[in-house]
C-alpha cells in the first residue's frame, strides 16, 4: 500500500494565512506617501528631543542639537569633559540625515530676541582664539544651536519638515520654548500657545 504525496488542504491553508499576515505586517510599517516620510522623520526627531530633555532632567547631563539645514541633517550631542562630543546614548543615532524629497527649516529662538537686539555678533568670538590655539588641533565638532539643559530648560527652536513644493505651514513643525515644552504640529494646525 503506497502513501499518497503530498501536502494536505490544511497545510497549504495554514502556509497562506502566515504569508498574508506577515505581508500585512510589513505592508503596514512602509510610508504610502513622501507625506508620510515626513511625517514620520517629523515624529522621530520630536521623539529624540523629548527622550533628551527628559534624560539631561533625569542624569544632570547638557545635550545639544545642531541642524544643517544645506545637508538635510542633524547632530544630537552631549557636553562631555573634554567639550561637546556626539550622543552615546544607546537607542538614539549621534547623526541623523533626513530621507530625500524632505526639506529642514530650521529657525532658531523665539519672537522675544530678534537680531536687532543681539548685544554680540554670533558670528564672531567672545573669547581670545590665539590664547586656545594648541587646544584647536584635535578636530572638535562645532558647538550646538540648542542646548537642552538639566534644568529643563531648552533653547527656543522651530524645525519645519516638509516636501520641496510644500510652504512651512503645510509640513510638520516641532516647536521647543524655553521653559522645556516640546510639541508637533501637524500640516496646518495652528500653534494655540503662541497666540496666548
Amino acid at each position: 500500500m503506497s502513501r499518497p504525496c503530498g501536502f494536505t488542504l490544511l497545510e497549504i491553508l495554514l502556509v497562506l494565512v502566515l504569508l498574508a499576515v506577515a505581508s500585512v505586517a510589513v505592508i503596514g510599517t512602509l510610508p504610502t506617501s513622501a507625506s508620510d516620510v515626513a511625517k514620520q522623520q517629523a515624529r522621530s526627531f520630536f521623539q529624540r528631543i523629548q527622550l533628551l530633555n527628559e534624560e539631561a532632567l533625569l542624569s544632570g547631563k547638557e545635550f545639544g542639537l545642531r541642524v544643517d539645514e544645506k545637508k538635510s541633517r542633524y547632530t544630537l550631542m552631549q557636553l562631555g569633559d573634554k567639550g561637546w562630543e556626539e550622543l552615546t546614548l544607546n537607542d538614539i543615532p549621534a547623526v541623523t540625515e533626513l530621507s530625500d524629497g524632505v526639506v529642514m527649516q530650521f529657525d532658531l529662538g523665539s519672537s522675544a530676541w530678534q537680531d536687532k537686539d543681539r548685544l554680540f555678533d554670533p558670528n564672531e568670538s567672545l573669547f581670545d582664539d590665539d590664547k586656545f590655539a594648541e587646544e584647536k588641533s584635535e578636530k572638535k565638532l562645532p558647538a550646538p544651536q540648542v542646548l537642552i539643559t538639566s534644568s529643563g530648560e531648552i533653547t527656543a527652536f522651530t524645525l519645519a519638515l516638509h516636501l520641496p513644493r510644500q510652504g512651512v505651514n503645510d509640513g510638520w513643525r516641532i516647536i521647543a520654548r524655553e521653559n522645556g515644552a516640546i510639541a508637533i504640529l501637524a500640516p496646518g494646525e495652528r500653534d494655540e500657545q503662541a497666540k496666548s
